[in-house]
């Protein structure tokens, strides 16, 4: 119902304002706990097969919903419901900003991918944090955090640590967000000494707690062998839990449209089905530099148990999925997962 019905319907309108109204309607649903038992009948699919521990983590299933869909942790509760096995929200940065000029979201449907310029628009952490102690269910929520806008570079560490302290007692992993192409000069920090210094300060500041948090790094599908052989060396150096492959792309290859339509879309990652042979070869590549000992969370192009499979052989240890929730509906992982 959803593809035949429900999508055509919203991919008429803005895609931020489809965004807007879903998440009005998931709230809804969410507050009125009458409907839980009848989503959860719907939509989950529960097999003890399909759990995994990862990083000192037990996951019912290995499939998650990557951060940038649930920004401000809305919907956490429902969202699980729906049968994702562990919730990524944000990214978020220590205070609120309304993220770059609209408008900034832009479906390729002939690929099914999508291209956004958000720029990290969200309520700010301290928001989140109340969010999330609103929650209710045993939902595995991964916290993606980011720095504003108008920090710079050299200060982007104390973001990040305002970040990881107000959100560390209330998510079960934290994953650090530097890759977006939407903030300008972040992805700077993927270099070697930036890189190493934030997450030095983060992995210090998480042995203060009694309990440390998963540490993970969420990285580019546009780094180099070179690049990403010295993430290799800093995730190991630095001791951190894992590795997040990959996000959106600035690339443009393998979309069917023109020159014209693509400088018309202008600015953005690229997400969806056009990366997916790229964030597999990024998968592949980090997991034999390993030898699978340093755990990676697989997305990119996952529309179906197959692309599951590819990310999980590749050396994923689990997989998260963003575009194709929207391409394909709230039925999208229990279909997964019934096929695998």
């Amino acid at each position: 119902m959803y593809k035949h019905i429900i999508r055509p319907i919203l991919f008429k309108f803005n895609p931020e304002s489809v965004h807007g109204f879903t998440f009005g309607v998931l709230r809804f649903f969410q507050k009125i706990r009458i409907f839980n038992p009848l989503i959860r009948a719907l939509y989950q699919k529960q097999d003890k097969k399909f759990e995994r521990e990862v990083f000192g983590i037990k996951f019912p299933n290995p499939i998650g919903l990557a951060a940038g869909l649930d920004k401000d942790a809305e919907a956490i509760d429902i969202l699980g419901f729906m049968g994702f096995g562990f919730i990524e929200v944000g990214t978020v940065t220590p205070v609120a900003q309304p993220g770059n000029p609209k408008p900034r979201l832009f479906r390729l449907i002939r690929n099914q991918g999508l291209i956004n310029r958000m720029g990290f628009n969200n309520n700010g952490v301290e928001q989140m944090v109340k969010k999330i102690k609103q929650k209710y269910s045993k939902v595995i929520i991964g916290g993606n955090i980011g720095k504003n806008k108008v920090t710079p570079n050299e200060l982007a560490v104390n973001d990040y640590l305002k970040d990881l302290n107000a959100l560390h007692d209330y998510v079960d992993y934290i994953a650090i967000n530097i890759s977006s192409p939407n903030t300008p000069n972040l992805r700077e920090l993927q270099n070697k000494e930036p890189l190493t210094k934030l997450l030095t300060a983060l992995t210090e500041e998480n042995k203060k707690y009694d309990v440390q948090k998963p540490i993970l790094l969420k990285i580019a599908p546009d780094l180099t062998d070179g690049q990403l052989d010295d993430i290799v060396d800093i995730v190991r150096a630095t001791g951190i839990s894992g590795i997040i492959a990959t996000n959106t792309t600035i690339e443009r290859g393998g979309i069917d449209y023109s020159e014209e339509e693509i400088k018309a879309f202008g600015n953005g990652g690229m997400s969806g089905k056009p990366v997916k042979k790229r964030s597999t070869e990024v998968i592949r590549y980090l997991s034999k530099k390993t030898n699978g000992e340093i755990p990676i969370i697989g997305v990119g192009g996952i529309f179906d148990a197959d692309d599951v499979r590819e990310k999980l052989e590749a050396g994923a240890s689990l997989v998260e999925i963003f575009t194709s929730f929207i391409y394909n509906g709230p039925a999208c992982v229990k279909r997964i997962l019934k096929k695998l």
